[in-house]
Order: C-alpha cells, then structure tokens, then sequence
C-alpha cells in the first residue's frame, strides 16, 4: 500500500512538472505567434510627412548655390547610453543602462551641444518615441519641442510590442531616425533596406531604412538630396553589404539626374580611406565592416576623421580610456558627390558623455 502511495506522488509529481512544461511552451509559442502576426513590416518605399513645431514663426530658409551651410549627424544612443552605459549585446552587463533621469539629462545635453554647432541641417539616429529602454520617453517630440525654427521627418526603424530576450528582457522599443532642416523639405520618403534576417530573429530585429529627404536649391531646378542612415551592425556582413549596395546605386543615381547627395550616419563600417592604426581593434571585440572608396567613382567623397573616434564600446562604462587598453571606432561620416564642395569636415570629441557615439559635422556649399 505504501508502495502505490509513493507511485502516486511520483505520477503527480510528473503530471504537475509536464502540465508546467507543455503550459511554459504555449506561452512561448503564443508570445511568438503575436508578435509574427504584430511584425513590422513597412512598404519598399513609403512617403512621410514633413512636419513643423507648431510654435514656429520662422520661415524655412531658401538654400543657394555657393552658400556654406553645416550638417551634424550623431547617433544619440536613445538618450540611455552615455559614459555610465555598458550594454549586454556589446559585452557588458545591463539592459537598462539609464534611469529616467538620466535619459532626460542626456538628451538635454545632445540638444544643447548640437545646436551649439549652430547646424543647418541635423541627421539623428537612434531617436525612441516610446520604449522601454529610455522609460517611454518621446524623444521625436524632444526634439522638435527644442529645434523649433526646424522642419522634421522621422521614419522608423525599429518597432516591436515585446523583445522577450535577455532576463530582464529588453521590451517594448518603437524608435527610428530623423532628419531636422532650417531649409523647407519636400518629397520625404522611407527606403526599405535588406533584412539579412531570417524568422524569428528578424521578428525582434531592426528594420533598417535610407531616410531621405530633399530640400530645393533655388533658382535652380536641383535639389540637395539629403540621405539619413544606421546600417546593420550584428549580422554576419551580408546584411552591410547589401544595404551599402542600395545606398551606392540610390545616391549615384540621384545625383546622374543633377542633384546635389549627401548620405550621414552610422554606417556600422569603417571608410578604406581611414587610417584606423589609432584606434585598433581588440581581440574578441565587435568588428565592423569596411567600405571600400573603389566601390565609388573617384570624384565622390568618403568622409570619416581618423584623428578621434566616432564610436565606444559599451563592454564597460566609459571613464576616458586609453585607446591601447580600450575599444574605440571610426564609423560615423557621410559621403558625399561631386558636385558638393567640402569646406571642413570633422568628429568633435565630447567624450561620449551623452551617447556612445560623437557627433560628426559638415560644412559645405554646392557648387554651380
């Protein structure tokens, strides 16, 4: 009798563990079937709206020939990666790398430093209108809140209603990029880039886009063809490739109608033409992909600083490190036609105290 009481206890014991298994599964499997069915999945090509602080009582400036005009890019590391950040898929520790007061305060410094630079035209990446990560904050409005003589576009590039992975998992993240201009933008459009992600990782994963916006030249039938950009960054490399492939054959074909092309951001590669001896790569540390200027024609500019990094490891937070015990990059920059003459170009070192990345800025002028 007490040999078929404990054979009972084991066959609850069992049932109990099973029930728990096979319930543990079905969540899984509902979760991932809500979120396939939920998937962002936008058009090729989509138009977006040109937009305006409604505060506003300036005109957009007319852009002329011959005239210099200044363009910043920065990824802005979604206001929660300044010099405190170590984030887990680079190495580090954490998933949240921020407190609400701490995103506040690194967006407050990346506004105030750029418009410190005194910009025509603004390229972020990196920009969250609601996500967990940076505790929901609207940083779109952020920023058009304080650029307010600026017309804007946002497209997005990352939209998912759950990201289950790691523990504490990373959650909601609606973010993307956006373009700000002092000149009056037309004809705004989201470019679908590759995926190289297959189901399901491509469920959870960026879905990575050219923004481009145009702005007209006057007394001219041109236009500045503005390209805002955050390529692949953890893909094996087919992903980098075939984006830079749509990126080199848009912007040439643009500027083979006439127009003035400049591409900005966070390209996740490094330029041939930069001498990387400086900042090394670490091993057993990311390391980016390589674009490669023989790809270009040769009077096209592909424009990077070798002389400070544009990009820091978040393996550890950042407390200014030796380059020689420490992972920097050079992956921000913009390219450039011909038709653009470059008046100075550089990466300002603000010692990544609001972001994991510094700004990169442009000044100048289209030729006639």
């Amino acid at each position: 009798m007490a040999t078929s009481k404990k054979i009972n206890i084991v066959k609850r014991i069992l049932f109990s563990f099973c029930a728990i298994v096979l319930g543990i599964i079905l969540l899984i499997a509902l979760l991932f079937g809500f979120l396939t069915l939920r998937e962002f999945r936008p058009d090729s090509v989509e138009r977006i709206l040109v937009q305006k602080n409604s505060s506003s009582v300036s005109e957009a400036a007319e852009l002329f020939c011959e005239k210099s005009f200044t363009v910043v890019s920065w990824n802005t590391g979604y206001g929660a990666l300044g010099d405190n950040a170590d984030f887990f898929m680079d190495g580090g520790k954490h998933v949240m790398t921020a407190d609400k007061a701490r995103v506040q305060e690194n967006l407050k410094s990346i506004s105030q430093n750029t418009k410190a630079f005194s910009p025509d035209i603004v390229f972020f990446q990196e920009v969250d209108q609601k996500a967990t990560r940076s505790h929901k904050i609207n940083q779109l409005k952020y920023y058009s809140d304080f650029f307010t003589d600026f017309q804007f576009a946002y497209a997005r590039n990352f939209l998912v209603d759950f990201i289950p992975y790691p523990i504490p998992p990373i959650g909601k993240v609606d973010a993307g990029i956006v373009t700000l201009s002092q000149y009056a933008l037309s004809d705004c459009e989201r470019i679908q880039l590759p995926c190289p992600f297959s189901w399901p990782l491509r469920i959870g994963n960026l879905k990575r886009c050219l923004l481009v916006s145009r702005v007209p030249v006057a007394e001219t039938q041109k236009e500045l063809v503005l390209v805002n950009l955050h390529l692949e960054a953890y893909d094996s490399g087919e992903g980098k490739i075939a984006q830079t492939a749509m990126l080199k054959n848009f912007l040439e074909a643009e500027y083979q109608k006439g127009n003035y092309v400049i591409a900005a951001g966070d390209f996740n590669q490094t330029f041939s033409t930069v001498d990387k001896s400086a900042f090394p790569v670490h091993s057993g540390m990311w390391l980016p992909g390589e674009i490669s200027a023989e790809d270009f024609p040769v009077d096209w500019k592909l424009l990077m600083d070798s002389r400070t990094a544009s990009c820091r490891s978040l393996d550890r937070p950042f407390n200014g490190e030796n380059p020689s015990e420490f992972q920097f990059y050079i992956i921000d920059g913009f390219i450039v036609s011909p038709n653009v003459q470059v008046l100075d170009f550089s990466t300002r070192q603000l010692n990544f105290a609001a972001s994991d990345h510094n700004p990169v800025l442009l000044t100048a002028q289209l030729k006639k």
